[in-house]
């Protein structure tokens, strides 16, 4: 079977007013005051995010495990350092200044490179690596879990609320992506050396300041023998966040078989791709998809349960059938983080979703 990995981002947001504070230096030290690997600690664009990512691991036990103990060793950071850490999609509120970029080059370029872009940058996604054997064989799955990365941008949605409003869509994080030179889904590949000449040729025009501004919700990784899989906002709970990855490892392992059989796969035009998101993004679960098949409009849940139908051996081999099955009778009856953010938001307006924030960071199955 094979193994996966997954990143995880998070804001750092003042626990009385929702507003992300500029304290990931401050977090980052006393994580490692708390033992916390150096190597486990990541530091994004902006300076009120934290990264992590897991060990390589087999099971979804290990990656569960590998997530709530970071979570709770952040959760402990933060609040040493007076802010709450929260794995929300989007910031529901910012300043009204330009937000601190953590000081790396990198980042420094991508702010001159795009400066009104990098101001809302207060966004946090969920990457899930899953190993192939070679960048070949990976190029072809990538072509053929493209169809079904709008059903993983419907089902991870955890982000409506932006400018101290509700945005309207589910994932405001993946509307706000579509404004990077290269976003959405991935186009078909030939195979692997087409791969990397057109990635190449991007690269050359200058228009993107490297390789990582290629922001596919899917592509090969550049450090590691796996396929990133890009398409989730990052989760409420540790236990969303491992159902994605069970469903992205399954649909890669799928199409791995499916490629070496020879099997067709279905393949959407690149324009109803683009609409497929966009209405997962919006919608998430709460209305209709497009069919990856017909490309037509069903309700939600049949389109998830086709995905899950597709990818069934798979879960079966590695065990993670009745997880998955389980965790999605969850995400039925309780709602994707979008819909528990609303709810919450309703009740009781920002302290009752700074709780849910703090509550869901730890929460255990």
């Amino acid at each position: 079977m094979a193994s996966l990995g997954i990143e995880e981002e998070y804001l750092l947001l003042n626990p009385a007013t929702g507003l992300p504070e500029a304290v990931a230096d401050k977090v980052a030290q006393n994580l490692e005051s708390l033992q916390v690997a150096r190597g486990d600690i990541q530091r994004e664009l902006l300076n009120c995010q934290i990264e992590t990512a897991t060990a390589v691991c087999s099971t979804l036990t290990e990656a569960e495990e590998s997530l709530l103990n970071f979570r709770r060793q952040l959760d402990t950071a933060a609040r040493k350092a007076g802010v709450r850490a929260a794995a929300t999609g989007t910031a529901a509120r910012i300043h009204e200044d330009y937000p601190e970029v953590t000081d790396k080059q990198r980042y420094h370029d991508l702010k001159a490179s795009a400066k009104g872009i990098v101001a809302d940058q207060f966004v946090n996604g969920q990457h899930v690596h899953v190993s192939v054997p070679d960048k070949e064989s990976g190029v072809q799955a990538l072509n053929r879990i493209r169809p079904w990365l709008p059903v993983i941008v419907a089902l991870s949605s955890n982000s409506p609320f932006w400018l101290d409003r509700d945005s309207g869509f589910a994932s405001w994080r993946i509307v706000h992506y579509r404004r990077w030179p290269v976003q959405g889904c991935p186009p078909l590949f030939a195979d692997a050396a087409d791969y990397e000449r057109r990635i190449q040729r991007l690269v050359d025009t200058g228009v993107v300041i490297d390789r990582g501004v290629l922001t596919w919700l899917a592509r090969l990784s550049d450090r590691y023998p796996t396929l990133e899989v890009r398409a989730a906002d990052v989760q409420l709970e540790a236990q969303d966040a491992v159902l994605i990855a069970a469903l992205i490892r399954g649909l890669v392992v799928t199409a791995l078989a499916e490629a070496e059989a020879g099997k067709e796969f279905p393949d959407l035009d690149a324009e109803l791709l683009d609409a497929a998101v966009w209405q997962a993004g919006r919608q998430g679960l709460a209305d209709k998809l497009i069919d990856p098949f017909s490309g037509l409009l069903l309700p939600a849940r049949d389109v998830v349960n086709l995905l899950v139908r597709r990818i069934r051996p798979a879960l079966e081999e590695a065990g993670d059938a009745e997880w998955v099955d389980a965790s999605l009778e969850r995400l039925w009856t309780d709602g994707i983080g979008a819909e528990r953010q609303r709810r919450v938001m309703a009740a009781g307006g920002m302290p009752a979703l700074m709780d849910l924030y703090a509550g869901s960071l730890t929460a255990e199955p």
